[in-house]
């Protein structure tokens, strides 16, 4: 491992050496990393420095060229994005991906799709197990509004709603899913600083109250350096520094990747 366990938990996600080539461009160059139970791990970098990369290679999007992703134990690398989402890996996009003509209510029922196990035939008619399984999921879809405060747009179609809240009905959707580890790509990209705050405020809960794992792409270095465990900084594909926060803040590799100066 490019980065190891320090206190003797079995991390939830370990991903080694991994390396992706899309012509003669490197997007990953033998990059390394863990993500422990609980954990709010968070990738930082310049545009173009691999980040988005890495969540496509989490969730099967891409397949790198070498290397291991291990979901408890489980490899990752070659599953299809489908059965990655089953096993318990779930993703918000940076471009929204939300029905907009939809409530919110049906966007979140979105989410509990992989959780229903009822045919169409049984779910069409509404009777017996499918009645059952629509009541539980939309008991855990409330549990989802009340988490993020959005009981007052419950029936509201999501294009009407606030830049602000589509990116926490995003979040919304995501745990809907009730994922294992859960990859957040840029969650606050666009936002004022109150609803950077609020969103900030929610992935804490996620993270703490549900006890979630999170990795954590975003460009808001104040946001990351203040609610991350641990930071990774990439640069033209490669780890550059892992460690906490504060560390890789002041690392001059870091500092030289953001500023375009040699260290």
């Amino acid at each position: 491992m490019g980065d190891s366990t320090t206190n003797g938990v079995d991390p939830i996600l370990e991903a080694d050496d991994l390396t992706l080539r899309f012509g003669g461009v490197t997007a990953l160059d033998n990059v390394s990393f863990h993500v422990n139970p609980g954990e709010l791990f968070a990738v930082i970098g310049p545009n173009g420095a691999g980040k988005t990369s890495i969540f496509n290679c989490l969730n099967g999007v891409y397949r790198p060229e070498r290397g291991s992703i291990r979901l408890e134990g489980w490899e990752v690398v070659g599953q299809r994005p489908v059965a990655i989402a089953r096993r318990g890996i779930g993703r918000t996009f940076q471009n929204l991906g939300l029905f907009m003509n939809l409530d919110l209510i049906d966007n979140l029922m979105l989410g509990r799709h992989l959780q229903m196990k009822t045919g169409f035939l049984a779910g069409a008619l509404w009777w017996g197990r499918a009645r059952r399984e629509e009541v539980e999921n939309r008991g855990r879809v409330e549990e989802i509004i009340e988490l993020l405060e959005l009981q007052t747009q419950r029936y509201t179609p999501v294009g009407l709603l606030p830049y602000g809240l589509q990116k926490r009905v995003e979040l919304g959707r995501a745990l809907a899913m009730e994922p294992r580890l859960l990859l957040l790509d840029e969650p606050v990209a666009g936002m004022n600083l109150e609803e950077t705050e609020d969103m900030a405020r929610y992935i804490i809960e996620v993270n703490h109250e549900l006890g979630v794992p999170v990795i954590l792409v975003e460009h808001d270095m104040a946001m990351v350096m203040d609610i991350a465990d641990r930071v990774m900084a990439l640069d033209f594909g490669m780890a550059i520094a892992t460690g906490n926060p504060a560390d890789v803040q002041s690392n001059p590799d870091v500092i030289a990747a953001y500023l375009g100066e040699p260290s």
